[in-house]
């Protein structure tokens, strides 16, 4: 369950294809367009370096052990219930997050009742960005793990695959805003590569 908090700055320093199926996932999707948004997302954490797919939960926690706080990835949850699952190590161990699904929107795992409050993301990348520093400014996510409130800090991602450099140069530009937003003037097969990988991450 996450929660958070403010603090001020002072204190703050068509199926799916073959070769893409989830095993053990059987997820009934609501719409078509909860399909093509799930689908979308699954393209870019292939492409992202940091999905580790079907790893277990104990797999994760013995990749995270010997990483800093903050490290994190992301993998398929092994609840049938979910597809996907954020692992990250904290500064009380390695803590495994679900994400939740619902019908147009990726969320952390929450109360229920303050579902509402929760940010929700069409994309699992756009999530995982969300909550690392440079995105958060003066707010605080805390895990809530076993009565203890522990701070969520995805600080660097894990990787799995060696990133080509086109996709580690893709991911710098979509970093800079400024440069992000003359895509307009940039040839169209150009455009169209940012396009398909559209985070900094």
């Amino acid at each position: 369950m996450v929660t958070h908090s403010k603090f001020t700055s002072a204190m703050s320093s068509s199926p799916l294809d073959s070769n893409m199926r989830l095993p053990y996932h059987y997820k009934t999707f609501t719409s078509k367009s909860q399909y093509q948004m799930v689908l979308a997302t699954l393209h870019k954490l292939q492409e992202s370096g940091f999905y580790w797919s079907t790893i277990t939960g104990k797999d994760a926690n013995a990749l995270l052990a010997a990483e800093t706080t903050g490290t994190f990835l992301i993998r398929d949850s092994s609840d049938n219930r979910h597809l996907f699952t954020l692992s990250v190590k904290t500064a009380s161990g390695t803590k495994n997050l679900r994400i939740q699904c619902d019908k147009d929107s990726f969320y952390l795992q929450t109360d229920p009742k303050n579902i509402n409050s929760v940010p929700h993301f069409d994309c699992i990348l756009k999530l995982v960005h969300y909550y690392m520093p440079q995105s958060k400014g003066n707010t605080v996510y805390y895990i809530n793990s076993g009565g203890e409130r522990i701070p969520l800090e995805l600080i660097k991602p894990l990787s799995c695959t060696l990133s080509s450099l086109q996709h580690l140069c893709r991911k710098t530009v979509n970093g800079h805003l400024d440069i992000s937003s003359k895509r307009d003037h940039l040839p169209p097969h150009l455009k169209d590569f940012l396009q398909q990988y559209d985070a900094c991450i």
